[in-house]
């Protein structure tokens, strides 16, 4: 039986502490961002709500829920439920995400993209991702279009009459 030399098992020690260590703080963070969730009092996400929300992903286009939602409602954020958009500011692009020509009054906060080419759109509320606006492709009136992920929102139909 060959004996393991001193420098390969100090070696494996370091090797499996860190990678120890390197979990442990993963979990940490994780569980931080989800104390951070709870304690502002906003929704729980699930893991591909996070990764547009707060990653600031976009989904596929075409796939979202509410991309052909033609009901008289309002849009709100998935993370805080503040109301962001009415049916009424909603319009057909083409573009595969829901389109809306004009947000709720300081509902939409809007930020620069670091490449310079585009303007990412925030909840006001929570910062929450939610996509990115447009001006000048004469869409509609407005000449804006906020391009956003159905999954960055809630819907809440109008109540009848």
């Amino acid at each position: 039986m060959k004996l393991i030399s001193k420098n390969s098992f100090l070696f494996a020690a370091v090797f499996m502490a860190v990678n120890f260590t390197a979990c442990a703080q993963k979990q940490e963070r994780k569980e931080t961002k989800n104390q951070e969730t709870t304690k502002m009092g906003w929704n729980k996400l699930t893991p591909e709500e996070e990764r547009v929300i707060v990653d600031k992903g976009t989904e596929y286009p075409g796939t979202g829920k509410l991309l052909n939602n033609k009901e008289k409602g309002t849009y709100t954020c998935k993370r805080c439920n503040a109301p962001l958009y009415t049916s009424d500011s909603k319009f057909d692009s083409h573009c595969g995400w829901p389109s809306f020509d004009d947000e709720i009054k300081g509902a939409v906060k809007r930020i620069p993209d670091p490449d310079g080419m585009r303007t990412e759109i925030v909840c006001s509320n929570c910062g929450a991702h939610l996509g990115h606006v447009f001006l000048g492709e004469g869409f509609t009136a407005k000449n804006t279009r906020h391009c956003v992920n159905s999954i960055s929102m809630n819907f809440i139909p109008a109540k009848e009459k």
